[in-house]
């Protein structure tokens, strides 16, 4: 009885303490605020929000109809549960007072004590700090989300939020210290991540290969499954349209490199969609609809750590290469008998994020970004910045992929991290969450 109630005898005891900690500020910032550039990171944290339900109808497009309210509603909780988490000690840890540059101190923005009042942040100084923290959350909103893709289909619902709690607490928030504060040890290298490629999709691509290690493959795994395309259409419209605030907004103000930023992300994405197309037709096969939205959306991630530091031509070459890059890597993953990454998250998000990262360290320029202080090898000829990009990356994959392997254990010594054999030949929706795809039944 009491393990049934744990959950919400957990979510009652944060609530208890906002009575002991209320947050009242004492006074609110103004000076130096400019209502533009708040008016446009208010629609950019809207944009990167809706980021996260686009990627609900992307996956769930993608899975067996009997798993597909259980997909999409692992994406739709994680707005839920990492709110939560993000305001008692997530964005302190991730933002708070630095510990050797490796993590925040959780009690410095503990239970968003003294948000209201800060002072705006270094490199967000013409809006409130609370804006900045907020599109902050976002980013670790959708972090968690996009791994859930690797073990669509046989994950225990319960023990999928735990894990993401985990995760959260233990690979996201010190990841994005490390890149984004400026005390983080990375950041101090001059290591460069507009957007979140090393934050958000090589740490959420790492995590998605150690689940599809550690949980196995599907039962089902070469039965064939119905795919819904018009809702990958639309999970990928979402995205597109979201990644404009998840890219031009990281610029946190209404002007010229946010403009870059957000052409760089468009032609990123059509270049790649449209290269994934040829990549089909040059195995023989014919062009897709859902072949060219896995490509816009590899072209996405890999413009994301570069898009405020590269030219819009240097985007198009960035999305036609890391299209073509992760379809072969789809290919050879999908050889192994071993690794069961449902969605293909890794190849994509894991090694786009990977592409960009290289490809930052390559084109990086001041003419785009004043503040580049190394630029990108092919710019200036000199490999201080690419073999910073390489260093940096090797470090997030192995904290990344190791990391999560060791939470996924410990989740699972907690609570079963796999569905039995009889849940998952029935369903998620049944089994973790008594409900039906309507659509099926209609169609039946």
């Amino acid at each position: 009885m009491l393990k049934r109630f744990a959950p919400l005898i957990v979510l009652l005891a944060v609530c208890a303490l906002a009575f002991v900690f209320p947050g009242y500020p004492k006074s609110i910032a103004t000076e130096g605020l400019d209502s533009g550039d708040i008016a446009w990171m208010l629609t950019a944290s809207a944009m990167v929000l809706i980021m996260t339900p686009g990627l609900a109808f992307f996956y769930g497009g993608m899975v067996n109809p009997k798993n597909i309210i259980s997909t999409m509603l692992q994406s739709f909780v994680a707005m839920g549960v990492i709110s939560i988490l993000w305001v008692v000690v997530g964005f302190s840890l991730a933002f708070g007072d630095s510990f050797h540059g490796f993590v925040g101190n959780p009690l410095t923005f503990f239970m968003f004590k003294g948000v209201l009042e800060h002072t705006p942040w270094a490199s967000a100084a013409t809006i409130p700090f609370i804006l900045f923290a907020f599109f902050q959350l976002k980013f670790a909103v959708i972090a968690p989300a996009l791994f859930t893709g690797s073990f669509s289909e046989r994950i225990r619902f319960t023990s999928y939020v735990l894990f993401m709690i985990l995760f959260c607490l233990f690979i996201y928030a010190p990841i994005a210290h490390w890149t984004w504060h400026p005390d983080g040890f990375l950041f101090k290298w001059g290591v460069l991540d507009f957007a979140g490629g090393t934050v958000v999709h090589i740490s959420a691509g790492c995590a998605a290969l150690a689940g599809a290690i550690y949980l196995g493959k599907r039962k089902d795994k070469n039965h064939p499954t119905s795919i819904n395309i018009p809702y990958i259409l639309l999970g990928t419209g979402l995205l597109w349209f979201g990644w404009f605030g998840f890219n031009a907004g990281s610029a946190v103000s209404a002007g010229p490199l946010a403009a870059s930023a957000f052409a760089a992300t468009n032609i990123a994405a059509a270049a790649a969609g449209i290269a994934w197309l040829f990549v089909e037709v040059a195995r023989g096969r014919k062009p897709s609809a859902m072949g060219f939205c896995i490509g816009a959306v590899v072209g996405l991630v890999a413009i994301t750590p570069a898009a405020g530091f590269v030219t819009i031509s240097q985007a198009l070459f960035i999305g036609t290469i890391a299209s073509i890059i992760s379809a072969f890597a789809v290919k050879l993953l999908s050889k192994t008998n071993k690794i069961d990454d449902t969605l293909d998250v890794f190849p994509c998000h894991g090694v786009g994020g990977m592409t960009g990262m290289v490809m930052t360290g390559l084109f990086a320029t001041t003419a785009v970004n004043t503040s580049v202080l190394e630029q990108g090898f092919f710019v200036d000829g000199t490999t201080d910045l690419l073999f910073k990009h390489l260093a940096a990356m090797g470090i997030v994959v192995v904290y990344s992929l190791v990391g999560s392997y060791i939470l996924l254990m410990i989740t699972d010594k907690i609570s079963p991290l796999r569905v039995t054999e009889e849940e998952e030949a029935m369903g998620l929706d049944i089994t973790q969450h008594n409900e039906k795809f309507v659509i099926v039944d209609l169609i039946k």
